[in-house]
Order: C-alpha cells, then sequence, then structure tokens
C-alpha cells in the first residue's frame, strides 16, 4: 500500500464572530490627529437610534456573544450609552467601552458599572501633557484623561491603555508603557497607525517597515515577564514574530490555547487581522464592514439583518479565502496568523487582498 498522502489544512478561516466594535456615535469634543472616523463635536445625520441600536444588540447575540466594544467619536457623548450597554449585557454580550477619559468622573465611572460594561480603554499616546495634548489636538486632554483613569481606579472600574504607535511618539513608547504600568491598567494595547481618516494626513507620521518590526519583537520582548496584558492591535505581524520567537526560545511552534487558559499573550485571539473572521465594524449609521480603517460596505445593519451581512458579505466571504491572498502574504506560511493589514495593502494598492506594504519578511525565508 502506498503512504497516504497528506491533507491540506484548508485554506478557508472559520468565521465565529468574537468581537464587534461599533462605532456608537461619530460625535467627539477632540481633535485627533489620527482619527480613523475624522470625528468633530457633530451632530452627524443618520445616526441609529435606541431602538435601532437594540434590535441590532438582538440580531448580533443570534449570531453569537462576542465582545461588543462601544467606541466613536466619544461614545460618552451618547446620552442612551448606558441603556446601550445594560441591553447588550443582558442579553449576555461583553460589553466594554473605548473613551478620551475627558468625561469620566466617579459619578460616570460608578454609572458604566451599573450599566454592565466590563472594561474601559483609555487612549495615551505620548507620556506627559506636552505629547499627548499635541497628539490629540486639545490642550488639557492628558490631565483630564488622568483624572477619568483615577475615577475609574477608585469605582473599581478595569481599565487599559491604548496607544497609536506613529514617528512622532515611537521614541517615547518605552515611557508610555511604563505609565500604564504606573496607572494600574490592566493591559496596554499598542495601535500601529493606518493612513485613513484625518490619519491620512499624518501618513508621513508612519512608521517604516523595520521600525515596525523592531517595536514588535521589543513587544514580544516586555510581554515575557510584563505584569500586565500586551495586545498589538492593527500589526497583524506581531503574530507571526510571536510565533518564530517561540520557536527560537522553546524549540516548538506556539500551540493553540486550550479554552479557559489565561495568561496567554495572545488573549484567544490566534490570528492577526481578524477583519471579516473573528471581528468586524459597525459605523454610526449602521454600515457594517471588516474594520474601522477598511471602509468597504459589507451591508447596511438599517436594510438587512446582521446574520445576513457576517455570514453572507462577499467581501467578508473573500477575507476567509486565504487562496485569494495575493503577492507574498499569498504564498506565506505565516498566513494563517498573520494575514497582513488588509486596510493598509487596500490604502496603498485598492485591493483589499493584495500584500500587506509594510512586512519586511520574505516567505520561505
Amino acid at each position: 500500500m502506498g503512504t497516504p498522502m497528506k491533507e491540506e489544512p484548508s485554506r478557508i478561516l472559520p468565521h465565529t464572530l468574537r468581537m464587534v466594535a461599533w462605532e456608537v456615535t461619530r460625535s467627539c469634543n477632540l481633535a485627533c490627529g489620527h482619527c480613523r472616523a475624522s470625528a468633530l463635536r457633530g451632530p452627524y445625520p443618520g445616526e441609529l437610534g435606541t431602538e435601532k441600536c437594540l434590535q441590532l444588540l438582538d440580531e448580533i447575540a443570534a449570531v453569537a456573544k462576542p465582545v461588543i466594544i462601544l467606541t466613536g467619536g466619544e461614545p460618552l457623548l451618547r446620552k442612551d450609552i448606558y441603556d446601550i450597554a445594560a441591553y447588550g449585557d443582558r442579553k449576555g454580550l461583553r460589553m466594554v467601552l473605548a473613551t478620551n477619559g475627558t468625561f469620566v468622573t466617579e459619578a460616570v465611572a460608578n454609572r458604566m458599572i451599573e450599566a454592565g460594561i466590563r472594561r474601559v480603554s483609555v487612549s495615551l499616546d505620548g507620556p506627559d501633557a506636552g505629547s499627548h495634548d499635541a497628539f490629540r489636538g486639545v490642550p488639557g486632554a492628558f490631565a483630564e484623561a488622568l483624572t477619568g483613569i483615577a475615577a475609574m481606579k477608585k469605582a473599581g472600574l478595569d481599565f487599559q491603555i491604548n496607544t497609536t504607535i506613529t514617528r512622532a511618539n515611537l521614541a517615547q513608547i518605552r515611557e508610555i508603557h511604563d505609565l500604564a504600568h504606573r496607572l494600574g491598567a490592566a493591559a496596554h494595547h499598542i495601535f500601529l497607525l493606518v493612513p485613513t481618516g484625518r490619519g491620512k494626513e499624518m501618513a508621513d507620521q508612519a512608521i517604516t517597515a523595520s521600525a515596525y518590526e523592531e517595536t514588535l519583537n521589543w513587544f514580544y520582548e516586555e510581554g515575557l515577564g510584563c505584569a500586565i496584558q500586551l495586545k498589538a492591535t492593527c500589526a497583524p505581524h506581531y503574530y507571526r514574530i510571536f510565533h518564530q520567537r517561540h520557536k527560537e526560545r522553546n524549540g516548538t511552534p506556539e500551540r493553540k490555547p486550550a479554552a479557559g487558559e489565561g495568561g496567554h499573550p495572545l488573549h484567544a485571539m490566534t490570528r492577526g487581522c481578524l477583519g471579516g473572521s473573528a471581528f468586524c465594524f459597525i459605523s454610526h449609521t449602521g454600515q457594517v464592514q471588516p474594520c474601522g480603517y477598511l471602509e468597504l460596505d459589507c451591508g447596511q445593519a438599517s436594510e438587512k439583518g446582521f446574520a445576513e451581512i457576517w455570514n453572507d458579505s462577499k467581501i467578508f466571504r473573500d477575507l476567509r479565502d486565504l487562496g485569494l491572498y495575493g503577492g507574498k502574504c499569498g504564498r506565506c506560511e505565516f498566513i494563517r496568523v498573520c494575514g497582513g493589514c488588509r486596510a493598509r495593502a487596500y490604502e496603498a494598492t485598492g485591493d483589499y487582498l493584495a500584500e500587506e506594504p509594510l512586512c519586511v519578511y520574505r516567505p520561505g525565508k
């Protein structure tokens, strides 16, 4: 008898929904230079009303029980934000909220806890007032964010620090990371700038591919003995680096963590770009997209059911089919754990399946 042929792994990614970022409002009190939404005070036309928001949560909960990130703009500008959060919590969804921190008082923190919000992320893009306020476009933003963080700590609300890395703050990333530790954050998430929205005006502030690689290697090393959770977002190469470095250290590839295991640096996220396979973004008007930086219309929640959009959108189905990926991403042995940033590929080429432009790795090296 001949030796059975080894079965090739499927090129189709599973599509269990694990996380939704929902831009509940585009209005904001800041004017951050990198803002995906180019958000300002508003109001913005077409924003989903309370009833439609609750219906959308029903539809999402019928598909899966993902983490729901209430984001913006500034979600605390929305008067019904606590009602939306509480309803999602009752549906069994894990509700979290992303804020700039400037509106958070102890009373607001307690209201968030009562509404079932499990964690809040606060963005700090500099280690001091001068750097952060310049990035955020409003004097006093840093001081107000720290005041908000202090209020959350006093109320006992879990919080994390998010940082968008650009050339302007790359040299300060360790200081920002140390600040996250000192503040008592549960986690520090870094985001690599994607030049969309107002971020297009900061395209010259995107770090180079080599600096990208160096930063993610530093982040991996920091995570080996770090007391808080670390996660890299909009930086899918981190997951390739993680697997490479783990093999170098231990002689074997990293295994997928079993359900319920804690302390794993991937936080049960086993792939870099999750857009369309485990993650989606919903705009303030109800447009469903692969992510906030990849503004492709996968379906309008005001016109179609969420389940139909998630399961049947051609764009989502394309993103799940690794056999369609072009360039070196399509040839790469790490495609299942990385996938490249689809938003950067689209911004650079107009093709969301093209190769990631900020990658120094050579497949098969």
